[in-house]
């Protein structure tokens, strides 16, 4: 049968990839519905290369730019339906013929969209982080609720998903998340108290998108990632270790109680998690790298410096607190991030900002959607106080 799939961000990394893994897989999967930012231009391609039934924007300017692309173009084919703002990220993502939704959206955009999926009946393939480390404890039991599958594409949680197939019976001791480093790996504060945006950004496996890739350096997405897996897999924070991997080869692994590791390996290549969560339950051959473990050579891990990374034991902190806070580091870490990228803090500030923003938020213990927005707003606004002073 053929698979129907939507996608909320199609021409950032991931959900280009994505496309890329169902034109490789044209006979087993049809794209019913897409969302961009701003990218009206790469979107039109989109459309004239998969046929949606239903399109979005993030703004309603951009959605008559796109409808006048596709309209002077004889080969664009029958115009889709074309969305803009939240209200189109909720039509993508509950497009009725689609079975799955690819959530590749960045930030906390991505939430509303896809409660709204879940409530849909849809299938979650999901690659966006804030999702769950803001409101896992609504998305994890809503899911649960409707019967929907909530499938990691990060590789890390990927791996840590194909790692427990066929070990559901069996006790976990805990989750080894790997990270390998960033472009600062062995550093020290004194090391960083100079480096700049490009620095950040030059990081020695993966190419990903400005934002993913300077919280990779300073190791809030690691952090992130402990959330999430905490969320997916059950687990508090102290059954989640981090191992720094700078090969990137061994993408995580679970320690059962017997001290058996299971591990998934493979080139670092988001195709493959991608490839894993659209065929879920089956794998399927694949076009690309494959692994090669006589040239890989030595595989070498570390224990994170969290002495000079805070992003980390930060993260940690509000995941252990819980409620709001993980929102507040989330939304900290997006504005300190923005504001580094514009050359207006250093990389440093970025913890200071966080930790002060920890403190200063109200804490709420168990909120709801709606909190969980205004705890993202407050921070912003309390980081924008700071820097006004």
């Amino acid at each position: 049968m053929v698979k129907k799939v939507a996608i909320l961000g199609s021409t950032g990394s991931i959900g280009s990839q994505a496309l890329e893994v169902i034109a490789d897989h044209a006979e087993d999967f049809e794209v019913t519905a897409l969302s961009c930012g701003r990218n009206i231009e790469r979107l039109a391609q989109q459309v004239r290369s998969f046929h949606p039934k239903l399109v979005s924007v993030e703004k309603g300017e951009d959605a008559k730019k796109l409808k006048d692309l596709l309209t002077s173009d004889p080969d664009a084919g029958r115009l889709p339906e074309i969305h803009s703002g939240m209200e189109g990220l909720c039509a993508v993502a509950t497009e009725e013929s689609a079975q799955i939704l690819l959530t590749a959206v960045v930030g906390m955009i991505g939430i509303r969209p896809t409660i709204e999926a879940i409530r849909a009946g849809k299938d979650i393939a999901l690659a966006n982080k804030e999702t769950l480390v803001c409101a896992g404890h609504i998305i994890m039991p809503l899911a649960r609720e409707r019967g929907c599958s909530i499938l990691p594409v990060d590789s890390e949680h990927s791996a840590i998903f194909q790692s427990l197939r066929g070990n559901e019976m069996n006790r976990v001791r805990k989750i080894l998340l790997t990270c390998s480093g960033g472009p600062f790996r062995g550093k020290k504060r004194a090391d960083l108290e100079e480096v700049g945006v490009r620095d950040a950004l030059k990081h020695p496996n993966w190419s990903m998108g400005k934002k993913i890739t300077i919280d990779s350096a300073s190791l809030v997405n690691k952090g992130l990632e402990v959330m999430e897996a905490g969320w997916l897999f059950g687990l508090e924070a102290d059954r989640i270790q981090v191992l720094v991997h700078p090969q990137s080869i061994l993408h995580s692994a679970v320690e059962y109680e017997d001290g058996a590791v299971i591990g998934q390996m493979g080139f670092p290549d988001m195709k493959l998690p991608i490839q894993y969560a659209l065929y879920y339950p089956r794998r399927h051959r694949m076009r690309g790298n494959e692994l090669d473990l006589f040239s890989t050579g030595a595989l070498t891990f570390e224990r994170p410096d969290t002495e000079t990374f805070l992003g980390l034991p930060l993260a940690c902190e509000a995941m252990r607190r819980g409620g709001n806070l993980p929102t507040v580091f989330n939304a900290a870490n997006e504005r300190a991030v923005s504001l580094f990228l514009a050359g207006k803090i250093r990389f440093l500030d970025i913890y200071e900002l966080i930790a002060r923003t920890m403190e200063g938020i109200d804490f709420v213990a168990d909120p709801g959607l709606e909190e969980i927005l205004m705890a993202e707003q407050a921070s912003c606004d309390y980081i924008d106080s700071i820097m006004d002073k």
